[in-house]
């Protein structure tokens, strides 16, 4: 029986899953060139290509962070009677 923070692992697995379906279709839209470009139309493919490429390293920075999401949530227990505090009278 493993302890695991179930809250800390289903927002782990959700930015995972977002994550890669963002890469998915980041990827899957990556802009072309053609042949017979003007120098204005090449400067504004290569800025969009550079573009594409920054939210693909953001999709992955956020697998990463569910990834060690999903690791933290394994060692994060939670104790019994950490919602029950006790309060103490102060001495007469």
């Amino acid at each position: 029986m493993v302890l695991v923070d179930k809250r800390i692992l289903a927002g782990g697995l959700a930015m995972i899953i977002v994550g890669t379906i963002l890469v998915i279709n980041i990827s899957a839209t990556m802009p072309a060139g053609q042949t017979g470009m003007t120098e204005e139309e090449a400067v504004d493919l290569l800025i969009a290509q550079q573009e594409n490429q920054d939210y693909n390293t953001l999709a992955g920075m956020l697998i990463g962070i569910g990834f060690l999401l999903v690791l933290i949530s394994f060692g994060a227990r939670r104790k019994k009677d950490s919602a029950k505090r006790k309060e103490k009278k102060p001495a007469e």
